[in-house]
């Protein structure tokens, strides 16, 4: 399966509504400037702000948009990285799980309505699966596969490679698939907004 395909708009569309149907919101967008526009458009001022690593989220201009101070949010990434005692920059992280709105993308998206992250660290999958508020996934429509067990052959295949071998020229040893989160639905009871906006560019991996 090439990985790095656009699927048809009624593959795009059928997985839209497959979501819906399992509780998250989906907007499909053409290209990464509408997807930053849609991000900005979503995320109200003075709310806390947190986003996970991701390539995406660096493709489509968020992450320098968060830098820039521009928004009116409160940034916490920019908190923990100013902070140098590494034991308080740990408890940081692990507090801005609970932030209003976390922002990252998925690995895999599969034509039934489920999604697959795969992680090093676990940092987002916490806030992803339970403490943030508010989530907000970036996504390239790429990531549609037709099946869970698809969704974890695209992980290992091409995200994780493309993962590791990034982290080995940022000059860290390389990364590892150490945590997989499949969320089947989001419960209407939580009273959280899950939101995925799938792009038909290809972005990230």
């Amino acid at each position: 399966m090439n990985y790095e395909t656009i699927p048809s708009k009624e593959v795009i569309e059928k997985t839209a509504n497959a979501l819906r149907g399992r509780g998250i919101e989906v907007f499909i967008v053409d290209d990464k400037e509408s997807a930053l526009l849609k991000v900005k458009e979503l995320i109200p001022q003075g709310v806390s702000v947190m986003n996970g690593s991701s390539t995406t989220l660096e493709q489509i201009g968020f992450v320098e948009y968060l830098e820039s101070g521009q928004h009116g949010w409160n940034n916490l990434h920019e908190a923990i990285l100013a902070e140098k005692d590494q034991a308080k920059q740990m408890q940081l992280r692990m507090q801005s799980s609970f932030a209003e709105y976390f922002l990252g993308s998925v690995h895999a998206i599969t034509e039934e309505g489920q999604t697959l992250t795969a992680s090093a660290s676990g940092s987002q999958i916490a806030p992803y699966a339970f403490t943030a508020r508010n989530i907000i996934w970036v996504a390239s429509s790429n990531k549609i596969v037709p099946s869970i067990e698809e969704g974890i052959q695209r992980i290992r295949k091409y995200s994780f490679p493309l993962e590791d071998t990034r982290m080995k020229n940022v000059g860290y040893p390389g990364s590892s698939m150490n945590k997989v989160l499949i969320l089947e639905r989001e419960p209407a009871m939580m009273g959280r907004r899950v939101i995925l906006i799938l792009v038909n560019e290809k972005l990230g991996f």
